[in-house]
This record gives C-alpha cells, structure tokens and sequence, in this order.
C-alpha cells in the first residue's frame, strides 16, 4: 500500500503549526513542522516531503529565503510548496510566486479553502500523489478499490451514494444544499429532482448507520446535508 503524502508544515506560531498539523493528519497525510527557516531546510532534506506549507516571516531566515533555496536544491526543486502569509499585496503575491512557491493564500484563511488549494496543487503538479484515500473520524473512503468502511466494517454503496459521501468527505463540516451537491455529483447538464438528494442521502444513512452507531450525516433545516466531524469520530 502506498504511503500517506508527507507534509512540511513550516510556521513558527505554534498554535497554528498545531492546527495546521491536526486538520491535515485527519486528511490522512503524515505532517513534519518546522518553526524557522533553517530548521525548514534541514527537515526537508531529512523527511523529503511531498508537499511544503510555507510561512513566509520566519525567523533565522523569510520564507521566500527558504522557498529561493529549496528551489535551488536538486532534492527539491519540483517540491510543490504553498506559502502562507499575512501580505496580502499584489506585489508580495507576484513575488512568492515568482520564487518559486505554487500557490499562495493569505492569512488568515479557511481550513477548508487550504486542503482544497493543496488538494489542488498534488493533482495539477504530481497527479500520483492525487487522494487514493480519503479519512474522516473513523469512516475510510478508498476510490481505488471503491470500497468504504466505518470503524473496519465494510460498507456496501451503490455508485451515486459514493459519490455522495466522497464530496461530504472532502468538505467536512461544510453545509451544502440539495442544488450543490447535484451539481458536484450529478453534474449541472443534468436535469434531477432536487428530492432525489434526499433518497440517495438517506440509502447512504441507512448503509452506513448500524445499532447504536451515530449518524454522521448532519441535516441542516432548510440549508442542506454536510459530514459532522463530531460523530463521525464518535
């Protein structure tokens, strides 16, 4: 089985190296944090990671520094790397990107924009490193081999319903309408009863909801479905 992608969190303001940490390990990928910008260099040549989360005021030495260097470096220099930063001008945007990094995102941001932007930037630059495998609380989606389990038990989806769940899982937390998820899982050039959500939202419950298991699809009166982290970790 293929390894989780290994990310270098490089940020010195520890509570948010700490968040940064918990959210993308429950995307499922291995994270190392460096908290300046000479640490960052030596982890990445210790850890070799897939992708790099870049602050750019560090300490020791900036982010665009370290982002110049490791593009300079054999070892790294097709490494993607996203900086994180609290300029917001267009100069410092051009130039973080003209240094080398692949994206760019302004402080502060949402957890959900930021594992979509690197989710984003593995599929255009290195598409083997693509999810295989999404995980949320103890519910496992695998696209490879279709299959979905909750706490090791297989759950048996029709196609659609998998489908469903996949978008829920990408966006944990996140509320969406009967209009958007056809949209994301049917396509917007197809024409489907927005009751059809409701069927298919309630084969997924019943597949995945056994005996006292809590239901980790939340219904939001008059808004839409979303995937509530809190139970489905419970």
């Amino acid at each position: 089985m293929a390894k989780a992608p290994q990310v270098l969190v490089v940020e010195d303001e520890a509570a948010l190296a700490d968040l940064l940490k918990y959210n993308l390990e429950r995307e499922g990928y291995r994270v190392s944090v460096a908290t300046d910008g000479e640490e960052a260099m030596v982890v990445a040549e210790e850890v070799a990671p897939d992708l790099i989360l870049l602050d750019w005021m560090l300490p020791k030495a900036s982010g665009v520094e370290v982002c110049r260097r490791l593009r300079a470096r054999q070892e790294t220099r097709n490494t993607p790397i996203v900086m994180l930063t609290a300029r917001d001008e267009e100069t410092d945007r051009i130039r973080g990107l003209d240094t080398g990094a692949d994206d760019y995102l302004v402080k502060p941001f949402s957890m959900n924009e930021l594992l979509a932007r690197l989710r984003a930037v593995m599929r255009r630059i290195r598409p083997g490193l693509a999810d295989d495998k999404l995980i949320c609380g103890d519910i496992t989606l695998d696209r490879v081999s279709h299959r979905v389990k909750r706490a090791g038990r297989e759950i048996h989806l029709g196609p659609t319903e998998f489908r469903i769940l996949d978008h829920l899982m990408q966006h944990p937390g996140r509320v969406f309408s009967r209009e958007q998820l056809l949209d994301s899982v049917w396509g917007s050039d197809v024409y489907v009863e927005a009751r059809t959500v409701d069927v298919h939202i309630g084969r997924l419950r019943k597949a995945l909801n056994i005996g006292d298991e809590s239901d980790p699809i939340r219904t939001v009166r008059s808004a839409g479905y979303s995937l509530d982290l809190a139970t489905a970790d419970a």
